[in-house]
């Protein structure tokens, strides 16, 4: 059976602890979520079959060790030859996208877990990118080299997978770049913006923050601003300024705010500072979005997932609650 429904739990506060506007803006979350379940494509939930054929270039990174003289990769063919061993196939989006940075985040920051929990042997990320965009953004973020990399500048993979192609894809009237600034405020379809940006300022006390410390950690090491951790001469992390926030909040699993932070360092970081080298070069991948899939023996499917508008990307931790290996 595939896994493919994902909803995040969602914390309630009573009526005299928030503001009336506060309130309104936790039930139109609730109320996103509650109408926004999860329900993949079938070629999503066949991932073999529907990318059979399909050879996007491999991007050849330093460090590279596994088929490093390849030059193209069958997708649906390396799906197929799935045995003992699982793989994981992310279909990204274009190169300074969030959602693409935070798979790869997401991804560097649970690698143990993925391997070990998940038993996932193989990690692909296909990016909507030329070859030099896709080997630019992964070492901006110190992606792994045994994360391997493909590059689809059309965005064809994605498409193929089932991935939502965005706000009004078909309306040639409209500029890819109105779609996108709708799609950014939350108009839909896909209806999921608003539902994965604003946990980043409202917080979850039952929230998991290992990713974004992770991330912020090498973006700050990398010269992203803003810097909000204290890093001791080995580079661990001794503090955080979200360890200070008052009323209680600093004790929750994702303070408010903590998040919003990570995505803030990335947007001025990388998204703003290196547009014009990370920019779609094809218009339809400014909308696109994307999605992952796990398999196993034979290429059979056990989790799918089409991400439903920005920043809508799966966490790691939900993934793993899925398919561990421990509770099969």
């Amino acid at each position: 059976t595939v896994r493919c429904k994902n909803i995040p739990s969602i914390t309630m506060f009573s009526a005299h602890s928030v503001s009336k506007s506060a309130l309104a803006w936790v039930l139109l979350l609730v109320l996103l979520q509650c109408n926004n379940a999860l329900v993949v494509p079938l070629s999503a939930a066949k991932p073999m079959e529907s990318l059979m054929g399909l050879s996007p270039p491999k991007v050849i990174r330093e460090g590279t060790t596994n088929d490093a003289d390849a030059t193209s990769v069958d997708l649906g063919a390396e799906l197929a030859a799935v045995t003992d061993k699982r793989t994981m196939m992310v279909f990204g989006t274009h190169a300074g996208d969030f959602n693409t940075i935070e798979y790869m985040q997401k991804i560097r920051a649970s690698l143990p877990e993925l391997r070990s929990k998940g038993g996932i042997d193989r990690i692909w990320i296909i990016v909507n990118g030329a070859p030099d965009q896709c080997k630019f953004i992964a070492g901006l973020l110190d992606l792994p080299a045994d994360i391997e990399v493909l590059s689809d500048p059309t965005g064809e993979a994605g498409r193929k997978f089932g991935v939502s192609r965005g706000f009004r894809p078909d309306d040639t009237s409209l500029s890819p770049f109105v779609k996108q600034f709708c799609s950014g405020i939350g108009i839909g379809p896909p209806w999921g913006t608003l539902p994965a940006v604003l946990p980043g300022y409202i917080g979850d006390p039952n929230g998991r923050r290992e990713w974004i410390e992770t991330s912020l950690k090498q973006g700050q090491l990398s010269g992203r601003w803003p810097e909000i951790l204290e890093l001791d001469q080995n580079e661990a992390i001794v503090g955080n300024k979200f360890d200070d926030a008052p009323l209680g909040v600093n004790n929750w699993g994702r303070r408010p705010f903590e998040l919003a932070t990570l995505r803030l360092q990335s947007l001025i970081g990388i998204q703003i500072k290196h547009w014009s080298v990370l920019k779609p070069v094809d218009d339809r991948c400014l909308t696109q979005f994307g999605g992952c899939t796990v398999v196993e023996n034979g290429g059979n499917a056990i989790y799918s997932w089409v991400d439903r508008g920005l920043c809508d990307v799966p966490d790691m931790h939900d993934i793993l609650d899925e398919i561990s290996i421990g509770d099969q």
